[in-house]
């Protein structure tokens, strides 16, 4: 079988220090209106909307316009988290409780609807109160509908979330657009969410955490057309999937002697890893490498591991899941 090319996630520069009041433009600067933004306008008047402002965002100059939007005609992005519940209805019953919404929620304009990006659970809130309008910055760039990951912070995501919500933009680029998976690196941010998450969408109870740091030192962006590094993403999530199987039955047989540990899944996967004794594995293969640690979960012998095991390779998870 041909090795499949990858490209390694680029590495962030480190940020240098910058003079104060440099960037960005000047407060008049903010208030001239762009050419798109004027085009945006219109569109949202026509869609039933009320313009309030226009104006160029103050660090990048691009348009921006502060709307209301009718209510029925904005939506979540496809790609996203599931809302929580909890979250929802605090939020509601603190707008509620102050009598003001006030915080806008970012949208783009697509086929005369609004999808959100960055603003979930506040559409949320506003529909659950009987709100006919909710306020949005409007943006006319599209691509701001696939940078969930770094937009939304209005509620911290786990990896489950984060690993859904970019197996869900991978399915949503295929078909929708051209291009192999490394040119959308921006949108999704880590080659080991796409994987993780196929392996939740088959198994919604996944202890991704267990495997996240083998996973993610695997990894990387696929130079190869979206729709072929989906179907990779799917084999890699079912070799996992039969993984977590093996290493489940470990654990069964650890707790039937009666140890005890909330990190037992842990110290099973830490046991096979061996990728924590070496500084590079860029040119291990994915596939190889998980089913020799599947081949080692299989070997181990419940019966000779006890208490003293657990707690020299105990501890937290890298990465809570929320499960």
């Amino acid at each position: 079988m041909a090795a499949k090319k990858t490209v390694p996630k680029p590495k962030k520069p480190r940020r240098k220090k910058v003079e104060a009041k440099s960037q960005g433009l000047g407060p008049t600067e903010v208030a001239h209106a762009t050419e798109e933004g004027t085009k945006l306008s219109g569109m949202i008047v026509d869609d039933g909307g009320s313009v309030i402002g226009t104006y160029r965002d103050p660090f990048g100059g691009s348009g921006v316009v502060m709307a209301a939007l009718p209510i029925d005609l904005v939506e979540p992005t496809p790609y996203q988290r599931d809302r929580s519940e909890t979250h929802l209805k605090k939020l509601a019953s603190a707008i509620e409780r102050v009598k003001r919404f006030l915080d806008p929620i970012i949208a783009v304009r697509r086929d005369g609807r609004y999808w959100t990006p960055n603003g979930n659970h506040r559409l949320g809130a506003a529909k659950l109160l009987g709100m006919k309008t909710i306020v949005a910055l409007v943006l006319p760039d599209e691509d701001v509908a696939y940078q969930i990951l770094a937009l939304n912070t209005e509620k911290a995501h786990n990896l489950k979330e984060r690993s859904l919500e970019v197996i869900r933009m991978v399915r949503g680029l295929v078909g929708a657009r051209a291009g192999k998976e490394s040119d959308y690196i921006a949108f999704l941010e880590e080659p080991h969410f796409a994987t993780i998450g196929a392996a939740y969408e088959k198994r919604p109870r996944y202890s991704a955490g267990a495997y996240a740091p083998v996973v993610k030192r695997l990894e990387a962006f696929l130079d190869e057309p979206i729709e072929d590094a989906l179907q990779v993403r799917e084999a890699r999530a079912d070799l996992l999937l039969k993984w977590d199987d093996e290493v489940v039955k470990v654990v069964d047989a650890l707790k039937a002697k009666g140890l005890q540990s909330p990190y037992l899944k842990n110290y099973v996967v830490a046991r096979v890893n061996f990728l924590r004794f070496k500084k590079d594995t860029s040119g291990l293969d994915f596939d190889d490498t998980v089913r020799k640690m599947l081949a080692a979960t299989q070997k181990i012998d419940a019966a000779k591991v006890n208490k003293e095991d657990l707690a020299r390779m105990g501890g937290a998870p890298a990465e809570s899941t929320d499960e």
